[in-house]
């Protein structure tokens, strides 16, 4: 009977334009890709899915309805993501898993992009050894070798549909296309110069008008890829056609991936990082090549003991706390992480609650320090466009994913013939010692180029556990914010109990020890910004921080699920 109703769902979970709506398994399985809702905050009974977008969160829900779980809604979700959120859904770039089975296995899936086997350490520098950061954030010579497909394949043990019944809905998506939100109307006309300027071959982005809310985007080249890759697994994509498109792309615009670099890329399954939290909490994390768990890690072994209850949320008090935590934890990124199969990250000493008390010791409350006064630990011998889902199924499998394209477009390259933009994830690695990314964020020989290295990351997906029992499910987009607002999200529920949807939506904060600058969402109280500024700190206003993908399991039957008011973030469960 289940693969009865999966055949039926390949044909008819999403519509032709004139129908108006299909009922995928049930009256709550309704996707319509050019009339939908958006759900942002709802208390559901038995599992959930918030991501970036509503068509693709509505795909999920249908998955978990159709009797998969939540590793079949991770891969459906994320192609779905591919199709209909494309600055950094996708398949062309990469991204991490962490996720626990019903049974307690913790996993940590690493299918992040790798260098090209033609990349070398000094390759953005010009003859006078200046940084060419324009060659490593835009174009062809920017991307890494994608890891999307590769890791959703290797999720699929997992999982219990068959893989063609989880890439249909985003063929579906592609070939008939769906209508696009104000917001991604408004992204794609700020796109048009830049897609004139670094493609080789027109794509389906690039409209004689400019683009506007309700209008069709249908991605036919997209969907005979997805048609290949539902046919043939990841080769599909690694290997044939669409390696062949990848390849073809890249000659056409001086860019360095081969055929040999797509057929040699494998996904990698880790350790992940687990540790304690005041007593009640088990916080599962990524390890490297992410470097946010350690930070994560890190901020909340220095903050334990020391995050009193008489400090109030977002307070100056609590800010300034906060500030001087996350100093120290970019500080030891941009010294000691990097890719451990390249260089030896030192993980035990950098998470150990030893080392988090000694990086505290020069701490001076309610004053600022500098960031050229604090550098990294002295350890002994031993991209802002990212994507999230939060995933829970009935069975109680948790999973938390984040991808990437690094930023927004990626490359803003897309591939000829194929239909999607590729990463530049290249500027994840440390092009040059001190010389910043596209975020910001410094770093030195740990992040060095390589041959297959993988570039450091802030992505930090993240569960945790209560009294080891499943209770939130975490992440969020945001570029080197990633880990302090996954950080502030934590806490919010963990340290001030908050519901779902305040831990989400509530103002953040953000510092990464160079710029020496305490950036803070406009709706911080301006008293707060002065009283901290009065400490002695540069505090500088911002856009939004973060676009956080919340799922809290409050008790039998109750769980609560938020999605971030940044954007068209949506939550759908039942």
């Amino acid at each position: 009977m289940l693969k009865i109703i999966a055949h039926i769902i390949l044909g008819i979970l999403i519509v032709p334009i004139l129908t108006a709506q299909v009922n995928v398994v049930g009256p709550q399985a309704v996707v319509n890709p050019y009339l939908y809702n958006t759900t942002k905050n709802a208390t559901v009974r038995n599992a959930a899915v918030v991501c970036a977008h509503p068509l693709a969160a509505k795909v999920g829900k249908a998955i978990l309805l159709l009797g998969g779980n939540a590793f079949d809604a991770a891969i459906a979700t994320q192609l779905a993501l591919a199709v209909v959120y494309p600055q950094a859904g996708n398949i062309g770039g990469g991204g991490f898993m962490v996720a626990r089975t019903a049974q307690g296995k913790a996993i940590a899936l690493d299918y992040r992009e790798t260098a090209p086997a033609a990349a070398y350490t000094n390759m953005y520098l010009d003859s006078t050894g200046k940084a060419l950061t324009e060659l490593s954030q835009n174009g062809h010579l920017a991307s890494g070798v994608p890891g999307s497909i590769a890791g959703m394949y290797a999720t699929l043990p997992y999982a219990k549909l068959p893989w063609g019944t989880l890439v249909q809905p985003a063929i579906d998506l592609a070939f008939h296309g769906f209508s696009i939100t104000q917001t991604e109307a408004g992204n794609l006309n700020a796109l048009h110069a830049a897609l004139i300027k670094y493609n080789t071959q027109p794509s389906a982005f690039e409209k004689s008008t400019p683009w506007k809310a309700g209008d069709t985007l249908v991605q036919a080249q997209l969907a005979a890829v997805l048609t290949r890759v539902r046919d043939n697994g990841a080769r599909g994509f690694y290997e044939g056609t669409t390696a062949a498109l990848i390849v073809a792309e890249m000659q056409r615009g001086k860019g360095i991936i081969t055929l040999t670099d797509l057929a040699k890329y494998t996904p990698k399954l880790r350790t992940p990082i687990t540790f304690t939290y005041k007593k009640d909490y088990t916080i599962i994390t990524m390890p490297p090549p992410s470097s946010g768990g350690i930070l994560l890690t890190q901020m909340l072994h220095m903050l334990d003991g020391r995050l009193t209850p008489n400090i109030r949320h977002n307070s100056a008090e609590y800010i300034q706390l906060v500030t001087e935590v996350e100093r120290r934890a970019y500080a030891d990124r941009a010294a000691h992480l990097g890719d451990a199969d390249f260089y030896n990250v030192p993980i035990a000493t950098l998470i150990s609650k030893d080392y988090a008390k000694s990086r505290m010791l020069d701490y001076i409350p309610n004053q600022a320090q500098k960031s050229s006064n604090i550098q990294a630990g002295i350890i002994g011998q031993v991209s802002e466009e990212t994507t999230h889902i939060s995933i829970l199924d009935a069975q109680g499998n948790m999973v938390s994913v984040t991808t990437t394209l690094n930023g927004s477009y990626g490359s803003k390259t897309v591939v000829g013939g194929a239909g999607f933009f590729l990463n530049n994830e290249m500027d994840d690695f440390s092009i040059k010692p001190g010389v910043a990314n596209m975020y910001g964020a410094v770093g030195g020989i740990a992040n060095s180029i390589q041959p297959y290295k993988r570039m450091l990351s802030s992505m930090t997906p993240t569960l945790v556990l209560k009294r080891n029992k499943p209770y939130i499910v975490c992440g969020t987009p945001g570029g080197t914010t990633i880990i302090t607002s996954v950080l502030q999200t934590i806490l919010n529920i963990t340290n001030f109990n908050m519901t779902a949807q305040d831990a989400v939506n509530k103002p953040k904060f953000h510092h990464q020890w160079l710029p020496d600058e305490v950036y803070v969402e406009k709706t911080i109280p301006q008293a707060t910004i002065q009283a901290v500024t009065k400490m002695g700190y540069t505090v500088t206003p911002r856009g939004p921080i973060g676009r956080n993908e919340v799922i809290k399991i409050i008790g039998k039957n109750k769980i609560e699920i938020a999605a971030d008011y940044r954007g068209d973030d949506a939550a759908e469960g039942y």
